[in-house]
């Protein structure tokens, strides 16, 4: 298994295809399993590399393992991208992974050459969004008792819905259950979508970030994901936007992704 030692942690990752480095980062919970069949599709258009975020799946943690923040998984992203010499890359984040990816590109714009941003959990947008995500938070809180794995389902059940849930195949399941220490401990970082001090950016903030951007929504998804795309879409100053079926898990590989990132990478 592929892994390199990058900010302190061993991350696990795999890389599809040759070329122009397209670089994916997963949500919370997540790990890249979930990602290999688009993987391997973007991996036609350049070398396509997943990770396991830190705690998650096959990546080490430090010990304890009590709190994460934004500033390190962006850390995380930009070493891993050193230690696979890439200067610059492609970067699709979904939900949380969008908010990394994001913050990478504001952060480190010289390592960024195209943004893709699934429903980034960027939700200090409005007051009803900020609203929201404190009810998830304390939602999740609430339900971890003793036990981190119901922490990681009561997220998954509020993004894509109970019904969604029980669908999932149960390997999947007990996959996104096994992330919940590392969503325990990006609760109780600063600057993550369910921390007590998320990120919030100004209009300022995003004209600062002029790499060209694609923002996708899900049209079933929660409708404070879709206010943070549009908020982002109009003031991200080279965004487009699209809308896609389905829920919140938007497939990385979705044709407008694929379309985009093809003339990224051309």
């Amino acid at each position: 298994m592929p892994s390199a030692i990058a900010n302190g942690v061993d991350l696990y990752y795999e890389a599809h295809g040759q070329g122009p480095v397209i670089l994916g980062i997963h949500g919370s919970p997540g790990s890249a399993v979930l990602w290999e069949p688009a993987a391997a599709e973007l991996g036609t258009l350049g070398t396509c590399v997943v990770y396991d975020r830190r705690g998650y799946g096959r990546s080490g943690a430090p010990a304890p393992f009590d709190a994460t923040d934004l500033d390190e998984q962006v850390a995380d992203a930009a070493a891993l991208l050193d230690r696979l010499g890439a200067e610059s890359a492609v970067v699709i984040g979904r939900s949380t992974g969008g908010l990394i990816a994001l913050e990478l590109a504001r952060t480190r714009p010289q390592r960024v050459r195209g943004l893709v941003l699934l429903e980034p959990a960027l939700l200090t947008v409005d007051d009803d969004t900020r609203a929201w995500a404190a009810r998830l938070r304390a939602k999740v809180l609430d339900a971890a008792g003793d036990d981190p794995a119901h922490a990681a389902e009561a997220v998954v059940r509020v993004a894509l819905g109970d019904d969604t849930w029980e669908r999932l195949d149960p390997g999947v399941r007990e996959l996104l259950r096994a992330g919940g220490r590392a969503v325990l401990a990006e609760i109780r970082g600063r600057g993550l979508d369910l921390s007590a001090e998320p990120l919030a950016l100004t209009e300022d903030d995003l004209t600062g970030i002029d790499v060209p951007a694609l923002l996708v929504s899900a049209s079933g998804s929660p409708a404070p994901l879709h206010r943070a795309v549009q908020w982002l879409a109009a003031g991200l100053p080279n965004a487009a936007a699209a809308i896609v079926p389905g829920g919140h898990l938007i497939d990385p590989a979705h044709s407008v992704v694929l379309e985009f990132v093809g003339r990224m990478t051309a």
